[in-house]
């Protein structure tokens, strides 16, 4: 799912503001996970009357995590709306607006940066601030769906502690399919790494890892057929062989996937730096992008950790860099 829609946007602008209504505003936010509503907190902190606009999917990507048991503060954990919920409130109560609307276009060639909402009304912004998220790549499969939260997860760094002792399945061949099943493998009884080709496209020392990891199984030539289980869950995967075409069952608890992650960047590319997937290219050691005045935070611009306290860590830098540039900048 997209947090922020694509749409037409051309290098030359959106001629077709001219007649929407114009609402002027100090500092914009676009996205409501943890980097976004961090960000809200210390830039209405600092009196610049942040505008948070949700997406689709308010709250990002935790609001599908049904327990969080590793951000600090919560002993007991927290699901992951009631988490979204309590940085919605503690960013309100500092006076950010909060929206439920898209970010349909933009026009970042001069500022004020001009950002289209759901086709309907232009913000004029001096500062802002991309939060908007990458989005996991699924299988695509009816019973993967199914079971979402309930052994089907996109990230074993967040959910592996679930499984300990279990058996579990990770599909995917590259890197993070091959670093999930070993982190997997260190607290889980069995681990199976599904790749539908006959190799690991992972580097070599990933490779020589999953290869010396006793516990961990390499399934080559195998694809997903379909995710079972029952009201408590997952209990089991049939995989096809793409070799003979036969159906195999395994009998898991947790089933990972990890073919990688979509930022939702696209409707800024026509003014903001990327690399080939489409992360958002920041100044290291700080949020800023190319533009000066435009800051990126959270998974939008972060293809290594992609956690919930690194999320929230750079959203706080993204607003703290947002009111110096602000400052210097009146």
């Amino acid at each position: 799912m997209e947090l922020f829609k694509s749409m037409n946007t051309n290098a030359g602008g959106n001629s077709s503001n001219t007649n929407k209504p114009v609402e002027k505003v100090k500092v914009l936010i676009l996205g409501s996970g943890p980097a976004g509503y961090t960000a809200a907190i210390y830039a209405a902190r600092a009196n610049l009357n942040p505008v948070v606009y949700e997406g689709i999917q308010p709250g990002g990507q935790l609001t599908t995590t049904t327990e969080i048991e590793n951000f600090p503060g919560y002993p007991n954990g927290i699901t992951g709306n009631e988490m979204m919920e309590d940085l919605k409130k503690q960013a309100q109560r500092f006076g950010t607006d909060v929206r439920f609307g898209i970010a349909s276009s933009t026009d970042l060639s001069s500022r004020p940066f001009k950002v289209t909402i759901d086709e309907e009304k232009v913000i004029e912004t001096e500062i802002l601030i991309i939060a908007t998220g990458a989005t996991a790549k699924y299988l695509g499969l009816e019973s993967e769906e199914k079971f979402k939260g309930q052994g089907v997860s996109a990230c074993a760094t967040c959910d592996g502690f679930f499984y300990r002792g279990k058996d579990v399945a990770v599909v995917g061949g590259g890197d993070t399919a091959a670093e999930e099943a070993t982190y997997l493998a260190g607290l889980c009884n069995k681990v199976y790494l599904i790749v539908r080709k006959p190799y690991l496209r992972a580097s070599k020392a990933m490779q020589e890892r999953v290869m010396n990891t006793p516990n961990l199984e390499v399934l080559f030539e195998h694809v997903t057929k379909e995710i079972v289980g029952d009201m408590t869950g997952v209990n089991g995967v049939i995989l096809t062989s793409t070799k003979t075409g036969e159906d195999v069952k395994r009998d898991i608890s947790g089933f990972f996937v990890a073919i990688g992650h979509q930022p939702n960047s696209d409707i800024f590319k026509p003014w903001i730096e990327t690399d080939e997937v489409g992360y958002i290219k920041t100044i290291p050691g700080t949020s800023k992008t190319n533009i000066p005045g435009v800051f990126a935070c959270g998974d939008v611009q972060d293809p290594h950790y992609r956690q919930a306290i690194t999320a929230a860590g750079s959203g706080c830098m993204a607003a703290i860099d947002g009111e110096r540039y602000y400052a210097e900048n009146k």
